[in-house]
């Protein structure tokens, strides 16, 4: 398993312990859409989740990072959370 499988796989697991989906976990996959399509996910569990996701992989999203387009689908969100914990290229 490479690093964006194990991200993807951990971004997963953040949302199905967040929004206490446990019985669908196998359902989802990167093309999942998540805001607007799973009713668990609304505008209060959007910070919940980007909160955890935060303390998960120990980054902060700045305001001007937030959009709907992260929380577009499982895939997107797992992009998001790769892009904010790469290494910046120096």
């Amino acid at each position: 398993m490479n690093n964006d499988d194990r991200t993807f796989e951990a971004v997963k697991a953040v949302i199905v312990k967040t929004l206490g989906i446990e019985d669908r976990a196998r359902t989802l996959d990167a093309s999942t859409p998540l805001f607007g399509s799973m009713p668990e996910l609304d505008s209060f569990a959007v910070v919940v989740l980007l909160t955890s996701l935060e303390e998960q992989f120990g980054f902060e999203v700045d305001g001007s990072e937030f959009s709907g387009e992260i929380f577009e689908t499982v895939g997107t969100l797992a992009e998001f959370v790769r892009m904010k914990t790469a290494l910046p290229v120096h």
